[in-house]
């Protein structure tokens, strides 16, 4: 992905897959485009949730069949979520 939205939902009550859901919404709603991918920061992942090698999808429980990829990266601070679509794909 080389152009997202970057949105930022630090609600600690808010589940990741919602949080992620709700960016999605928003981006659908503002592009007319579904996104699938999220690129969120490693501290974000559910606890056990990890990824070998970094940058590839994690499942997040809550967004399994919503085709929306959840990948770590420490380019993405805590609490935002930089969303769109990813390039193999567009």
């Amino acid at each position: 992905m080389k152009v997202g939205m970057l949105w930022f939902d630090n609600d600690p009550k808010t589940g990741l897959d919602i949080k992620i859901e709700r960016a999605a919404d928003y981006y659908r709603v503002k592009y007319g485009k579904a996104p699938t991918v999220c690129f969120v920061h490693p501290s974000m992942l559910p606890a056990g949730a990890t990824a070998q090698p970094a940058e590839e999808p994690v499942p997040v429980e809550g967004l399994k069949g919503k085709g929306i990829e959840v990948r770590p990266t420490r380019s993405v601070l805590p609490n935002h979520f930089w969303i769109g679509v990813n390039k193999s794909v567009a």
